[in-house]
Formats: structure tokens, C-alpha cells, sequence
């Protein structure tokens, strides 16, 4: 089977190199939390199945304003506060 020229020149997947370059860091032993594939590769903690659970129940299923949502935002700020000294005001 004949290939283009363009497709021919389709470099890797930059997610298969993340995964590989994840792969081969845990193989060494290394603690990594892979999330390459836009998936984690561990199971969702039970706080975060029941937060989706309730803001399903709550009807909170649109697409969010684009400039956040502004509680999550101070929440993140409060957040980059106490952990990292840092200092954003949500806006």
C-alpha cells in the first residue's frame, strides 16, 4: 500500500512518548501518577465519585462561565495560599 508524502511525515504520538517516558520511570522505581492519556491510572477516590454524583442530582452539568466558576476559583486561590505562600486574587 502506497502512503502519502504528508502522511509520512507524521512524527509519534507525543502521548505515546509521555506513556513511554511514565512507564519506563515507574519501571525505576519512581512514584508517577500518569495521567498521559488525559486518564489517571488509579481508581477515583469515593469523595470525587459523590461530588459528580450530587452535581448531577443538582443539575450542574452545563459547561462552566468561561471565565471559571468563582468559587472554585477562590477556593484555588485560598488553596495556592495556605500550601505554596502565594498570593491570587480570583478574579
Amino acid at each position: 500500500m502506497m502512503v502519502s508524502n504528508k502522511a509520512n511525515q507524521i512524527g509519534e504520538s507525543p502521548t505515546f512518548k509521555v506513556t513511554a517516558k511514565a512507564k519506563a520511570m515507574k519501571a525505576e522505581g519512581i512514584d508517577v501518577i500518569d495521567l498521559s492519556v488525559g486518564e489517571p491510572d488509579f481508581p477515583t477516590p469515593e469523595n470525587i465519585k459523590e461530588a459528580g454524583i450530587k452535581a448531577i442530582r443538582d443539575n450542574f452539568t452545563k459547561y462552566t462561565p468561561i471565565g471559571g466558576i468563582p468559587a472554585l476559583k477562590k477556593a484555588v486561590a485560598g488553596r495556592l495560599k495556605e500550601d505554596c505562600g502565594l498570593d491570587y486574587k480570583p478574579s
